[in-house]
């Protein structure tokens, strides 16, 4: 069974050392895979793949907004209120598929989407949720002994506004869109029981 942790709100650093912990017991073989439903105040990452000057403001919006680097995959992404960070911490030693991990965590959410009116698929811009041409959900993973973590956010009500600090995920155009913006008025105890049904049926520990 897929382990599930909530939190209503959590630091970006802190969501980071509990995935950590999970990582390390998963190795130690001591817990198994485990899914963290979370939510961050506003926040850019930066991946291994990103610069600093993918960061245009701090400031966005009247909000001031903090910057971490971090060691997931991908570029610079922003993270906030309204979004759901679906933590992924995944045994892999038995296939040792990176990107079968990824095509799961995009279904996640495409499923999830899917129970909610909205059609999203994958799309040659790069890896993550699209909505007709506009990207709904950022996918970032690292891998460590064949356990993976960091995950995938879905915006269901973020300010989109704040994307506008940072080049997201290296696209000039910052073509993002959320559940809000496309008509879809719901709560985030709605998405997450549906996330949560879809993860335990792809992510099969």
């Amino acid at each position: 069974m897929l382990h599930i942790v909530r939190h209503a709100l959590q630091l970006y650093p802190d969501a980071v050392a509990e995935q950590e912990q999970c990582v390390a017991q998963i190795v130690a073989g001591t817990a198994g895979s485990t899914l963290i439903l979370t939510e961050h105040p506003p926040v850019f990452t930066i991946g291994t793949s990103g610069k600093m000057g993918d960061v245009k403001s701090r400031i966005v919006d009247g909000d001031m907004i903090e910057v971490y680097p971090t060691g997931r995959g991908g570029e610079v992404t922003y993270h906030g209120p309204g979004q759901l960070l679906c933590y992924v911490v995944a045994d892999l030693r038995r296939d040792k598929n990176l990107h079968q991990h990824v095509w799961r965590l995009e279904e996640m959410v495409i499923v999830t989407l899917q129970h909610f009116g909205i059609v999203a698929a994958r799309s040659s811009r790069g890896i993550g949720v699209w909505v007709d041409g506009l990207k709904i959900a950022a996918v970032g993973v690292r891998c460590r002994k064949w356990v993976a973590f960091h995950g995938v956010s879905l915006n269901i009500s973020p300010n989109l506004k704040h994307y506008q600090g940072i080049v997201p995920c290296g696209m000039a155009d910052a073509p993002v869109t959320s559940m809000a913006a496309l008509g879809r008025t719901v709560l985030r105890r709605e998405v997450e029981s549906v996330v949560q049904d879809a993860a335990s049926q792809l992510f099969v520990v």
